[in-house]
């Protein structure tokens, strides 16, 4: 076991281990006790120590010195890695917001500055000042009327069109 190449032998422990196993023993590297590491990784005191056990008898390892020592060897030799780097991208830029703080109806293009497709100006057409909040209370009035007679043409003429299916149906 002695050496910088990894012989066959090497890489049968190194694969033998878990990967619970290994992070058990690299705490360990850290000399860190069985409770430290249990804290750590979320597992118990005992469920530490036998992964440290199970580890030295793979390893064949006198105590627990000896296995983080063994470990460490092995880590150096097995776990490097044979490709680059990830290469992480650059940060992006920030785009700037097209969000402004003048309102909902602005930020939706929604306000009255807003030109159609032809070139008119949406506050000149039919149903664009009715989205506003600043009206009389004539001119609210006559739009809950105008709503609410749609409402009833509505009703009237699904209850036409169900009895007439009623009727069809009957026959």
């Amino acid at each position: 076991m002695e050496g910088s190449q990894a012989s066959a032998e090497d890489r049968q422990c190194w694969a033998r281990l878990t990967d619970k196993q290994r992070a058990c023993l690299d705490l360990l590297l850290e000399h860190k006790t069985s409770k430290q590491i249990g804290r750590e990784l979320g597992v118990s005191k005992y469920t530490v120590d036998q992964r440290i056990t199970a580890a030295r008898l793979v390893l064949g390892g006198r105590d627990r010195g000896d296995t983080a020592n063994r470990y460490a060897r092995l880590k150096k030799i097995c776990d490097r890695i044979a490709y680059d780097p990830v290469q992480v991208p650059a940060t992006p830029s920030p785009v700037p917001s097209r969000r402004t703080d003048d309102g909902l109806a602005t930020v939706l293009g929604l306000g009255e500055t807003r030109r159609a497709e032809d070139g008119r100006s949406l506050a000149n057409l039919s149903f664009g000042k009715i989205w506003r909040h600043d009206h009389k209370l004539h001119t609210r009035m006559a739009i809950t009327a105008a709503a609410l007679v749609t409402l009833i043409i509505f009703v009237l003429g699904s209850l036409g069109i169900a009895e007439s299916l009623t009727r069809l149906v009957a026959r």
